[in-house]
């Protein structure tokens, strides 16, 4: 068989060839600054491309513990391959675990890199069974972990107006959120919604018009699908074990691929560094000044442009880096 240039992760089946490019695996790798000996976490292990770029790089004392809320990466192919790897386990949990996950192991405090690659994972939007895509007509799920929490149907079925308007508002950056909101509220006192068709084409009726190059649906699909998995509640409480969880010089790299995320987590390592507040002009001693516990990381890094021309998914990509003092 032959094979082209290597740019993510490739898998073979008989001689099928089935391409997966993790977002900005080299980056990730070099933040993560590897250890062979070195113990790390993969928060979102999806199709395992991170998870196996990190393993190629640690030696026999090793260790990686990835975790997924989706059943579906837990129980795939390459989970399975990978779980023949001493080195390697794999968790179904979502973020707020992390510590309870990190406890059990007696891992707190020991982790020498975290590594998050936030958002719907290209499985789950390909799927149109998941409800993720306006562009594939499936149920209206939605869910991250489809076995627990109410689907993206059962939610729209009876949140109230007004916060399925702040939803779509905050979460979406909507600004005919209350023409959508309005329109789902009449729609279900008739006929409930129930598909990704449907709804999509409810959203298309109410917006009066659209921008160029995106579907109107585009920012509703994102804000639903944050409210239904509690996303950015889920993130807050993740950055905050990481803090607890790695040790002093451990690396945490974030991938984050919408506004909300990246501003979140700037917003936090920007807090968790240096001084926690400005004492102003009180008599305070700079030892009673309560610091932060992570190095001010750099700049932002986005995806190169090969990257972007080969993986399209890339361009929204916004890495973050941060290093616990």
């Amino acid at each position: 068989m032959k094979v082209w240039r290597i740019w993510g992760i490739y898998h073979f089946k008989g001689d099928k060839q089935v391409e997966h490019s993790p977002v900005m695996l080299a980056e990730a790798l070099e933040q993560l600054a590897i250890q062979t000996d070195g113990l790390y976490i993969d928060c979102t292990f999806g199709r395992g491309g991170h998870s196996q770029g990190i393993l190629r790089q640690l030696g026999g004392g090793g260790r990686l513990w990835a975790l997924d809320r989706d059943l579906q990466a837990i129980r795939s192919e390459i989970a399975g391959q990978l779980q023949n790897d001493q080195r390697f386990t794999l968790s179904h949990a979502c973020f707020s675990q992390l510590h309870t996950l990190a406890a059990t192991a007696d891992m707190v405090g020991q982790v020498d890199g975290i590594l998050m690659d936030l958002g719907v994972s290209s499985p789950q939007l390909d799927n149109p069974e998941r409800g993720f895509s306006f562009l594939h007509d499936g149920p209206l799920d939605m869910r991250m972990d489809a076995s627990a929490g109410l689907s993206a149907a059962q939610w729209l079925a009876q949140v109230p107006e007004a916060e399925l308007v702040r939803v779509l508002f905050e979460y979406g950056e909507e600004r005919f959120a209350r023409r959508i909101a309005h329109a789902v509220i009449e729609q279900r006192q008739q006929i409930p919604l129930t598909t990704t068709r449907q709804l999509a084409k409810l959203i298309e009726g109410a917006v009066p018009f659209r921008d160029k190059h995106k579907h109107p649906a585009t920012r509703s699909f994102q804000a639903i699908r944050i409210a239904v998995n509690q996303e950015l509640d889920e993130l807050q409480q993740v950055l905050g074990h990481a803090l607890a969880v790695l040790k002093p010089a451990g690396r945490l790299v974030v991938i984050s691929f919408h506004s909300l995320e990246d501003r979140m987590v700037k917003r936090f390592f920007r807090a968790e560094a240096g001084a926690k507040y400005n004492p102003g002009k009180f008599p305070i001693r700079e030892a009673d000044i309560a610091k932060g516990v992570l190095k001010k990381g750099g700049k932002a890094i986005k995806a190169s442009p090969e990257e972007i021309a080969h993986n399209p998914r890339s361009r929204s990509a916004v890495m973050r880096v941060a290093e616990k003092a």
